[in-house]
């Protein structure tokens, strides 16, 4: 048995509607980002509704090795005290496969007097970094990287010129975001410009600039650029929105089972870009033949799997960006799919074509799902599972990376789960 076989969950397809209230957990992108942002004030700031989940806790545990003092009072809280300042950590900042935590430190690094290593595990050491990097030379920075991915080094200097920087963000709007976070602390305004048309999701820098209004920057944007004013931030209390990402699963249950799942708040509530997947599945099972998951890219592999269910075809566009996260989920969509039914999902360029049917539900049909330590691969297959008997989640433990919790919520609405399930805290 290896590694990967350890920890593996199969879920028993329910024999009735799921209804119930779960709370999904706070929003990863939102705490990350204001995580950041509490340790570039000057003061304390009080975090609440904040995820704590394996990529908050290694950008928490970062930003302490840099000198921010960082308590945690309870399961959803952060009390985050600084100076305006961060120092050189004593080593390299490992960050997991924290995409948001990597990219975002890789910028605020410039802040440092000194040496900064950024780091990942191996799936991390995969994912690009390069137009960051290059981002971050033309301000005269020193950043480099050997392969174009992590690791990082930055050597620092205390700060950097006001100036103008060009940003390729086809690849992922978390460089823009990177760098609008940093310019806030420049010595002079800085004009951040899109270089090409194309973006990862729009809707991710829209919430960057919310909460760094929130922590008091001024930014001036226009269609393809942003002023960011040099104002510092100052300290405040946030209260962080749920995870529209981790409530898009519960939404999916709830239409594939024909049941009512509360989750204390309205889909209209949100202000992630995911949210957006609602509409979408709340048309279940008439979803329309072709989804642009362009702005919404971490609720594909939920529309994804549901659309296996749909009364006809679905063909998912504008998501080559899903190639470069967690692992190359465009392909691992496409396997795990045809793993339940042969053909049931391909891929035709850097589209996924699901070729949907709904007489899979109720049937056996053995499948051992390869998540490729991915956790929307998990989450997202294991709905499945509530209509088709023999679905094992394998990995099933790398859920933790953005919902701890996800196992015990399923189990709290009545699906019966087998295997390595974990112990409720």
């Amino acid at each position: 048995m290896n590694d990967r076989d350890r920890q593996a969950i199969t879920v028993i397809p329910p024999t009735h509607p799921l209804r119930g209230r779960v709370a999904p957990p706070g929003s990863k992108s939102i705490t990350n980002r204001v995580l950041l942002l509490a340790a570039l004030a000057k003061g304390t700031s009080h975090l609440t509704g904040a995820l704590k989940s394996d990529d908050t806790r290694y950008m928490a545990e970062a930003l302490r090795a840099m000198g921010v003092t960082i308590a945690e009072p309870d399961e959803t809280s952060f009390i985050v005290t600084g100076d305006g300042r961060l120092r050189a950590p004593a080593a390299p900042l490992f960050l997991g496969n924290a995409g948001t935590a990597t990219r975002f430190l890789t910028a605020a690094a410039a802040l440092v007097d000194g040496q900064v290593v950024i780091d990942g595990d191996a799936h991390m050491r995969k994912r690009p970094i390069g137009p960051l990097l290059t981002a971050l030379r033309s301000l005269g920075i020193d950043a480099s990287s050997e392969t174009g991915c992590p690791p990082v080094t930055i050597r620092g200097t205390g700060g950097f010129a006001a100036g103008r920087v060009e940003i390729d963000g086809g690849l992922s709007s978390q460089y823009v975001s990177a760098l609008l976070m940093m310019a806030a602390c420049g010595s002079g305004p800085v004009d951040i410009v899109l270089a090409g048309d194309d973006i990862g999701a729009r809707g991710y820098i829209e919430l960057t600039l919310a909460a760094m209004a929130a922590f008091g920057a001024r930014v001036e944007q226009s269609a393809s650029s942003w002023r960011v004013a040099p104002t510092g931030y100052r300290a405040v209390d946030f209260a962080i929105e749920p995870d529209a990402s981790a409530a898009t699963y519960l939404w999916a249950a709830e239409v594939l089972t024909g049941g009512a799942i509360d989750l204390g708040v309205p889909a209209t509530a949100f202000t992630q870009p995911d949210a957006r997947a609602y509409e979408l599945i709340a048309s279940f099972p008439h979803l329309p033949a072709v989804i642009d998951g362009s702005q919404m890219q971490d609720a594909v592999p939920t529309l994804a799997v549901l659309a296996a269910f749909n009364e006809t075809p679905v063909r998912f566009t504008g998501i080559a960006n899903l190639r470069v996260k967690e692992c190359d989920r465009v392909a691992a969509l496409a396997v795990g799919l045809s793993e339940i039914s042969p053909g049931l999902g391909r891929e035709e360029g850097d589209d996924l074509l699901v070729a949907s049917d709904p007489s899979l539900a109720g049937r056996t049909l053995p499948a051992s799902i390869d998540t490729r330590a991915d956790h929307r691969m998990a989450m997202s297959f294991a709905l499945a599972g509530l209509k088709v008997h023999g679905i094992t989640i394998l990995e099933s433990d790398c859920v933790a990376k953005t919902y701890p919790g996800y196992w015990w919520a399923l189990g709290s609405l009545g699906v019966a789960l087998e295997g390595d399930v974990p112990e409720q805290a």
